[in-house]
């Protein structure tokens, strides 16, 4: 008979290791008490609070895997996923600053960056300069590729003069460094897509209009607008006409970013939803005692432990160093839905109060809604397990 496998009490997904609950819990203290009283200030006024950036810095929050010889903490990618959740839970906007700066940039220039580009700009990244990731274009949005940015070898070939505007960049106003992608040979297509690695000082880039958004409001999401901006050779990230590929594969990693904010907001709704229907009466006792309640907060409970299996299990496929694009796909599709209903329901819960501003859950619904647009929308990541599940 063949041999059974034996597990020798094999671990649940969403156990965490004794270094992974302190981390966890320094992020979730430090969340509730200085992110959570800013929140609401910050959404309104649509600014996000210098001083709590100051302070990301200042807890090694801004480059958890860079490692300890560029000046930052030699964490786990799975570590930078737990600190995004728990920002995310006390507010939105702080988890996409601290994802993008770990998922996207930091994340890029780990993996793509010469020891040079390693040597200038990791150290920076980790203790002051917070940066970017400029793909999206007005024309380019799921159509990633289809760049109207251009990029011109220049004299003997020692710069480039890059022509063009992007939309939509994340962190773009208080960003001090920017991978842009841009299109150095357009006869090539999508092979001729270059990532270089531009400072917001460069001669002819400037950060433009910032847009007023619904949701993660005090996120800055602006345009940017380079006109004959001479970039350096040696800024290239990586090769010249391997930019698509930088930028499929570190996306691949930031839905897996994007899954735990959408994890964050759920859970920071749900908690409220839950503590609210045990403190509003109705016909003589809390809500929560009707079964109806009872049911929504159970079906909210049931969807976000399905959503943290999923984000933890992508995250440490990651660390693990196996495939996990399909994994990763169906976490930002699945939490993106989990928050958008979770949030709904937690207005409805709330009743007519929820659909005010005197209480936390409007704000968690409009910040859920991006979830399922950026990064990568709902479709695009359908598209994407439908190719792998079927093997097109």
């Amino acid at each position: 008979m063949p041999e059974t496998l034996q597990l020798s009490n094999p671990a649940p997904i969403t156990t965490l290791t004794e270094d992974e609950i302190l981390f966890r819990d320094n992020v979730r203290q430090f969340a509730e008490d200085k992110i959570r009283p800013l929140a609401k200030e910050m959404d309104e006024k649509a600014v996000f609070d210098h001083s709590l950036i100051d302070q990301f810095f200042q807890l090694g929050l801004m480059g958890i895997e860079i490692p300890e010889q560029y000046g930052g903490p030699g964490g786990k990618f799975f570590e930078a996923i737990l600190a995004v959740e728990e920002c995310s839970r006390a507010d939105a906007s702080a988890g996409v600053i601290v994802d993008v700066q770990n998922t996207l940039v930091a994340n890029a220039i780990l993996r793509w960056a010469n020891e040079d580009q390693k040597k200038r700009y990791l150290p920076k990244l980790t203790s002051e300069t917070l940066g970017a990731y400029a793909l999206s274009e007005a024309g380019s949005g799921s159509d990633a590729f289809a760049l109207q940015t251009k990029a011109e070898v220049k004299g003997n070939g020692s710069d480039f003069v890059l022509n063009g505007r992007k939309l939509w960049i994340t962190n773009s106003k208080e960003a001090g460094l920017f991978i842009l992608f841009a299109t150095v040979d357009a006869s090539k297509g999508y092979k001729g897509i270059t990532a270089f690695l531009i400072e917001k000082n460069f001669p002819g880039f400037t950060v433009g209009k910032k847009e007023d958004k619904l949701g993660i409001r005090a996120s800055s999401t602006c345009e940017l607008i380079l006109e004959d901006c001479r970039v350096p050779r040696e800024n290239v990230l990586g090769e010249v006409g391997k930019g698509y590929k930088i930028a499929i594969e570190t996306l691949n990693e930031g839905r897996i970013g994007i899954g735990a904010q959408m994890l964050g907001v759920a859970r920071g709704a749900w908690e409220c939803a839950a503590k609210y229907a045990q403190e509003r009466t109705q016909f003589g006792k809390p809500i929560a005692e009707f079964q109806a309640i009872q049911f929504q907060i159970a079906q909210m409970a049931t969807e976000i432990e399905a959503a943290r299996l999923m984000v933890y299990n992508s995250a440490r496929m990651k660390d693990a160093g196996v495939n996990f694009v399909k994994e990763a796909a169906m976490t930002k599709l699945f939490t993106s839905q989990v928050a958008e209903r979770v949030t709904s329901l937690a207005i409805e819960i709330y009743g007519g109060y929820g659909f005010t501003k005197d209480y936390p859950v409007e704000k968690y619904w409009r910040d859920a809604k991006i979830g399922k647009i950026y990064e990568g929308t709902s479709n695009m990541q359908l598209a994407t397990i439908a190719k792998l599940v079927m093997g097109k």
